[in-house]
């Protein structure tokens, strides 16, 4: 939600295509959520942890984060694009964390394939309910007043789940003053907060001190230099598996706490796990493309906020939950290369249908079938991609292993994301649609190599 609102908004205020599609690239934060998951295991927040758990303490600082960093975005003027761009990142980053913490949670409480299934259903309804309120809501409200209303809209809803939260029994085997852990918690958050919006800011003026210097603006075609980066993780896990691979049991680094998640999932799949972190790198390539682009192209075409919010909102939320519910249901029960192979085409027509929108005279009509027909494919392979990565994880590491699963899986897409405004102004939004479709289907091509992929027996 936090882009496709962002993106809509600087559309509405002619921001440049290009410098749209640079904004996508703060959605590459989540794809590094395994460089900080494992803290989210092996430390506490004081005071929230020690009354609900790490769990829910996590959750709770995180939604400190997302509300603050929603309410920063509501006064941020678009002409000052660098703080957006901080409130963006930030509000990425805890969005991310919640989302680590979450995780971490379900893959646990349901170990199974067939567990997974309804589990992630339920946790996607959720999550994509949310998501769509949130969406057209902002939309909504931004067409009926302006989007620092919307932003602080959604900074609302965002904060309502923390008084229930506050007002939960404590985890099993914690307990103490209710009020003095709420109190000492808020004290931490202030303090975490606070430290996280000067190191972002920090590293955030750097950066673009350094890209200003490399003379790198809206002119110029960083498509070629986006995709030789995309493809350095391949070819540092190429050099580093043949080492992986002879590793015994008590190998430092198997061992470590950083990097022994990893290092186990390399070390079980050996080189299989090329052919595998090529698949989720491409399963998901078409979605992430046309996600950038789709609500610029709406505004293009002249749809109002109102018809936006619409189809972002009613139509969006009933399509992508049953695709969600039809999702789970195949994930449960058919064979996992069936149903991704189903998800892949199913995401292909739904990226596809954007290119025919352009060209299709504007109405009520043409919005809502597109909307609901992506929404509807992406909310099935959705699905069954969730529950696809949750039976690659050893049940020892899940968090971290899940976290870098899922990250992994959006690097090259969202790294190639950067790129789709210039891409767009070489081929038009028809053509950039009808390729987001071309990369759903091509992760099909990969299945052979991996279907069958089974780890080896840990030597524990």
């Amino acid at each position: 939600m936090f882009n496709t609102v962002l993106f809509l908004r600087l559309a509405q205020h002619k921001v440049d295509i290009v410098l749209i599609g640079f904004f996508a690239w703060v959605a590459l934060l989540p794809v590094f959520k395994f460089l900080w998951a494992p803290l989210v295991d092996r430390f506490e927040i004081p005071g929230f942890s020690r009354f609900w758990g790490n769990r829910r303490g996590w959750i709770m600082l995180s939604q400190i984060g997302i509300f603050l960093s929603m309410l920063a975005m509501a006064f941020t003027d678009d002409r000052s694009l660098p703080m957006t761009a901080l409130f963006a990142v930030l509000l990425a980053f805890w969005t991310t964390t919640l989302e680590v913490a979450a995780d971490g949670w379900r893959i646990e409480l349901a170990p199974t394939q067939a567990e997974q299934g309804p589990m992630v259903t339920a946790n996607l309804w959720g999550y994509r309910s949310a998501m769509v309120t949130a969406g057209s809501g902002a939309a909504f409200v931004a067409g009926q007043l302006d989007w620092t209303w919307a932003y602080l809209a959604i900074a609302a809803i965002a904060f309502a789940p923390l008084p229930v939260l506050c007002a939960m029994r404590p985890e099993p085997g914690h307990g103490g003053g209710r009020a003095v852990a709420l109190m000492t918690g808020l004290a931490a958050s202030a303090v975490i907060l606070f430290c996280s919006l000067l190191l972002t800011a920090g590293v955030g003026w750097l950066l673009l001190d350094l890209t200003a210097q490399a003379g790198v603006s809206s002119k110029t075609n960083v498509t070629p230099y986006v995709l030789a980066i995309a493809l350095l993780p391949f070819v540092a896990l190429a050099l580093a598996l043949p080492r992986i691979r002879r590793m015994g049991r008590d190998a430092p680094a198997r061992r470590s706490t950083a990097i022994g998640p990893y290092v186990d999932l390399f070390w079980r799949y050996d080189y299989t796990v090329l052919a595998v972190l090529a698949f989720v790198s491409i399963y998901r390539m078409g979605d992430v493309m046309a996600l950038t682009l789709s609500h610029p192209m709406w505004n293009a075409r002249g749809y109002s906020l109102n018809q936006i919010a619409v189809a972002d909102g009613p139509v969006a939320l009933l399509c992508s939950m049953a695709g969600v519910a039809i999702g789970g249901w195949m994930a449960a029960k058919w064979r996992m290369p069936l149903a991704l192979v189903v998800g892949a085409f199913g995401s292909a027509i739904g990226n596809a249908i954007f290119a025919w929108l352009w060209w299709a005279q504007p109405s009520n009509f043409a919005i809502y079938l597109s909307a609901g027909v992506d929404q509807f494919a992406h909310g099935l392979q959705g699905t069954v991609f969730v529950v696809y990565l949750s039976m690659l994880v050893n049940q020892k590491y899940p968090v971290a292993q899940y976290a870098f699963l899922s990250g992994f899986a959006f690097l090259i897409p969202r790294l190639v994301a950067g790129a789709s405004g210039a891409m767009q102004k070489q081929i038009g939004y028809d053509g950039f649609f009808l390729m987001a479709g071309t990369m759903s289907a091509a992760a099909i091509l990969l299945l052979p190599l991996m279907a069958n992929a089974k780890p080896r027996p840990d030597d524990a």
